[in-house]
């Protein structure tokens, strides 16, 4: 992983672009949705940008780029001309007053680079590739937005809304998050399309006998982790806790849900207790074992097992 994934917070923070051309269009357009105080330096800008000039979403410098222009406060810099000797200067200006920059197009004077985006109002999705391949992202891309759900932007609302009330109701984090996981799953949540229909499903749902979920899975691993099954991944993605082997390569480990705790163990006698106490604490469990072990045998007592698939 070349890039670290990071979301920052611009709102009402100074942000410097250096051209008034088609690229400074898309990334002040993005720049501005973000709440950043943005300011154009350009002899010339887009309609576009004009038009956001006028709505004072923005500030534009009509002149061209000098050294004098980079402020200490700007939090980030963009050079979005189509001069790369300009570019490269600004790249060194802001270098020089350790601001972060991105030359567009122009990967080696990047800090940062802005990965392609799926909006859904509270809700951001970022894909990239680190500039290998955007046709590849762009038809990953198009595959997320086809199974996202209409009513994504309105589920997070609603959900940011009722912070307090899940609080009452539940003591703990685990509990809270449960909740939502069923709450989530409901195909009428899914298919709500106000939020008179959503308050509905969730007081059926906090008034309801429904019990969490609890359970111990049995993953066999192997050599890849495409032959598990997506029964397996989804239990992955729901574990609170995934017991490996220290055998089973990082590509299976790397398919959990990424807060669970990991505990790794040479012989599954190391952690027999502690899997045992889990289960009567009623965690979510995943142990990861070896298929041609039966150490495990006696320990599962009717846990289920997940085996790979099979390749003929």
């Amino acid at each position: 992983m070349r890039y670290f994934p990071l979301f920052m917070d611009l709102l009402d923070r100074p942000v410097l672009v250096v051209g008034g051309g088609e690229v400074a269009c898309r990334k002040v357009d993005t720049l501005t949705r973000a709440g950043a105080r943005v300011t154009i330096v350009s002899p010339q800008i887009e309609p576009y940008l004009a038009e956001l000039v006028e709505q004072g979403k923005c500030l534009w410098v009509k002149r061209f780029y000098e050294a004098e222009l980079m402020r200490r406060d700007f939090v980030q810099v963009w050079a979005t001309t189509d001069n790369p000797e300009l570019n490269h200067r600004v790249h060194k200006d802001a270098k020089k007053v350790g601001i972060m920059v991105n030359v567009v197009d122009d990967t080696p004077f990047c800090d940062f680079i802005t990965p392609s985006i799926i909006n859904r109002g509270r809700v951001q999705i970022a894909i990239s590739s680190g500039g290998a391949s955007p046709v590849l992202i762009r038809g990953i891309r198009e595959k997320l937005e086809s199974v996202l759900p209409m009513n994504t932007a309105q589920l997070a609302d609603f959900a940011a809304s009722k912070r307090n009330d899940i609080k009452q109701h539940f003591a703990t984090v685990d509990e809270r998050r449960k909740f939502w996981e069923l709450f989530f799953k409901e195909p009428k949540v899914i298919e709500c399309k106000n939020n008179h229909e959503l308050e509905l499903a969730y007081q059926q749902l906090i008034n309801s006998d429904s019990t969490f979920s609890d359970a111990c899975t049995w993953i066999e691993f192997g050599v890849d982790p495409e032959l598990l099954p997506i029964k397996a991944l989804r239990i992955m993605q729901e574990a609170e806790v995934v017991f490996f082997d220290k055998r089973c390569p990082f590509g299976f480990v790397d398919l959990v849900r990424r807060d669970a705790e990991r505990i790794d163990f040479q012989d599954i006698a190391q952690v027999s207790q502690d899997i045992l106490q889990r289960k009567a604490n009623k965690e979510r469990i995943v142990v990861f074992v070896d298929p041609q072990s039966s150490s495990h045998r006696l320990l599962k007592e009717g846990d289920e097992e997940i085996a790979l698939a099979k390749i003929k």
